[in-house]
């Protein structure tokens, strides 16, 4: 993942904007599309990398989730299971998590367990291990969920952080664009 300046955003707002879909907007010419993509390209080449953010719930109730779910990244168990453990019903965590995270609860625990498999791909575990540690009923949807959300296979993944990093570096995680 990259922080992308401001100019890389409106770069990439024009270059997906409205034009590739609808025949009234306006177009730009084929030289000034490749001339943006140029400019893009070099804004993401000095882009900082980011590492993966999970973002971390303010409220207790959803505090308390997390602190299960850290915890134990292979449970399981629903929203409606894990509000019948704290007290909370379904309706009130799922409003939380959207209104404070931004996304349902399968999208954030999802973020968590691939936070999890980085560091446990980077300590060298192997994928099989790891999909398993991680909450997933098969490696196959595992593969499929990291190289969504990181960019790259498992594999790939480990291969890399054995042979660019150091072990006492945190992971780091790169999305490519497109």
């Amino acid at each position: 993942m990259f922080l992308a300046s401001d100019l890389a955003r409106e770069v990439l707002l024009v270059l997906t904007g409205p034009h590739n879909y609808d025949d009234s907007a306006p177009d730009y010419s084929r030289s000034a599309r490749l001339r943006l993509l140029r400019v893009l390209v070099d804004e993401l080449r000095e882009a900082p990398e980011q590492p993966l953010h999970l973002p971390e719930p303010r409220d207790d109730r959803l505090q308390a989730i997390a602190r299960m779910l850290y915890e134990q990244p292979a449970d399981n168990a629903t929203l409606a299971e894990l509000g019948k453990t704290i007290g909370v019903s379904t309706r009130t965590l799922s409003r939380l998590l959207r209104n404070e995270l931004g996304m349902t609860f399968y999208e954030w625990r999802t973020q968590l367990r691939i936070h999890h498999a980085l560091v446990l791909l980077a300590d060298g575990h192997d994928t099989i291990q790891t999909a398993y540690a991680c909450g997933w009923a098969n490696p196959s949807s595992f593969i499929a969920a990291f190289t969504d959300i990181v960019g790259t296979t498992p594999s790939r993944y480990r291969t890399s952080r054995r042979t660019t990093a150091s072990a006492s570096q945190p992971p780091t995680v790169v999305k490519p664009s497109g």
